[in-house]
Formats: structure tokens, C-alpha cells, sequence
């Protein structure tokens, strides 16, 4: 046998007996694994994030429930920090376009903001629904949504607070019922800070039965009818930022934990 190859194998059984060695070391301190920190291969949230990236790509769609598999890795994005460094990340990517814009004297440079997790969170109801590897509960949603204890999100609310300041007209447009979660919805929403917006849509009873993408269509359109000029559009579905009328530039934030079709 040549000596490179002797060489080589005692060079792997050494890493092997280390590997061991500290791995044992590691479990009787409590320790993080050492495989996690020298070896990080978990095929179980690589395969999740994976399908976290191609969800918010939107190369998958229509799709109802996270992968059961993917409850530890969803929970743990959205609540160990990263979530919210992406988000703020958006946000200086949507700040620097504003800086560039000119708002006109004429009061009609308008801006198109979604409510459910873009401007308040739902992370505190997902948690109970396992971060959405449970289906969607429709009748329970509404009963969270009614308490109006959704937090803000706190980019996003620094966003909008510069949005007002800087002259420009701040559209909220929201799938969520009229004639049930207006006066919770308003009343959370202004508790959070999200004070001097333009206007406030919801899917009115004229709405009822239309996907996301034809009501927030026509409910866009009807804004530039007026003459307004939507330079941005954010939400955090792709429901949000298709169709009609986008406006200039349209802003994604992430979402893992639901669809909305």
C-alpha cells in the first residue's frame, strides 16, 4: 500500500477518534453536539429550507400546510432571529428606493401596504397552530384577529412612520372582513402606531367570493383612478403583489408559515 494512502487513512482515523472523543465530552456537559458545529449536515433542514426558498420564490404554490417535517425549522426562523434580520433587510432595500423618489406637490405619490404580517404579526397565533403545519382555522383566525393583540412588525412600522413623514400616501389594503374585523382591526392597528395612513381597505361584502389577486387588482385600480401614483407595494404574499396595477416597484416579505391563494 502506498504511503500516501497509509497516510491518509491514519489521518481519517485520528478525525474519526476526535470526532468521538469530543462528541461523548460534549453530551456529558450538555453541550451543543460537535457534529452540529464541525458537520452541519442535517438532511431534514436542508430539505426545509429548500422548500422554504422555493416558497418564497413562488415556485411552489397553492400549497395549504408546512410540511410536518418542517415545524423545528419554521419555529425556529421565525422566532430565532432571522425572520426579522430578512425583514429589516427588505426594509433598507425599500428605504434606499425611497430616498431616491421625488414626492410631487401635489399630494398624489402613494404607497400600498398588506396588513396581515406585513404591518402586524401573527407569529403568536401561528405559534398555536404549529406554525402553520396545521390548517388554516378560519373561525379561530377571526377570534385572534377580534382580541386586535397583534404586535407591530417593527421595520415595517419604521417604513411606514417614514412613508407619512416623507409626504407620500399610505394605502392599507387588507384581505380581512369588513363587517367583522374593521373596528378590531382599526383600533389594533392604531394602537401599534400606525397612525396617519390615507385609507384603510377591506374586503367589502362586494368583494366576498373574489381571489386576492382580482380584490386587491380592483381595489389598486380604483386608487389610481383617482389619480394617485403607487411607487411601491409591499406584502408578504405573492397574492399581494400580482395583477393589476402594482405600482412601480412591488416589495416581498417573507412568509413560510401560510399561503393565501
Amino acid at each position: 500500500m502506498e504511503l500516501r494512502t497509509i497516510s491518509a487513512m491514519a489521518k481519517r482515523v485520528n478525525e474519526i477518534i476526535i470526532f468521538v472523543f469530543v462528541a461523548l465530552f460534549s453530551k456529558a456537559i450538555g453541550a451543543k453536539p460537535y457534529w452540529r458545529t464541525r458537520w452541519p449536515i442535517d438532511r431534514v433542514s436542508n430539505e426545509c429550507l429548500t422548500w422554504q426558498l422555493a416558497v418564497e420564490a413562488n415556485n411552489v404554490r397553492g400549497w395549504r400546510i408546512v410540511p410536518a417535517h418542517c415545524l423545528s425549522h419554521i419555529e425556529a426562523y421565525m422566532t430565532g432571529g432571522q425572520y426579522e434580520q430578512d425583514v429589516n433587510y427588505i426594509v433598507e432595500q425599500i428605504e434606499s428606493y425611497v430616498s431616491e423618489l421625488v414626492v410631487g406637490e401635489d399630494g398624489m405619490d402613494a404607497w400600498v401596504l398588506d396588513i396581515d404580517d406585513t404591518c402586524l404579526s401573527n407569529v403568536i397565533y401561528y405559534k398555536k397552530k404549529k406554525y402553520g403545519c396545521e390548517p388554516y382555522d378560519p373561525m379561530a383566525f377571526k377570534a385572534w384577529a377580534t382580541k386586535g393583540e397583534c404586535p407591530a412588525i417593527p421595520g415595517v412600522l419604521g417604513l411606514f412612520s417614514k412613508l407619512v413623514d416623507h409626504g407620500f400616501k399610505v394605502f392599507l389594503i387588507t384581505g380581512r372582513d369588513e363587517e367583522t374585523l374593521a373596528p378590531s382591526t382599526i383600533a389594533n392597528l392604531h394602537d401599534q402606531g400606525f397612525i396617519g395612513y390615507e385609507r384603510l381597505f377591506f374586503r367589502s361584502p362586494a368583494y366576498k367570493g373574489k381571489s386576492a389577486v382580482v380584490y386587491k387588482s380592483e381595489i389598486r385600480k380604483q386608487i389610481m383612478e383617482e389619480g394617485y401614483r403607487i411607487w411601491g407595494n409591499v406584502g408578504d404574499q405573492w397574492t399581494d403583489l400580482q395583477g393589476d396595477c402594482l405600482g412601480n416597484r412591488t416589495f416581498k416579505l417573507p412568509n413560510p408559515m401560510y399561503c393565501v391563494p
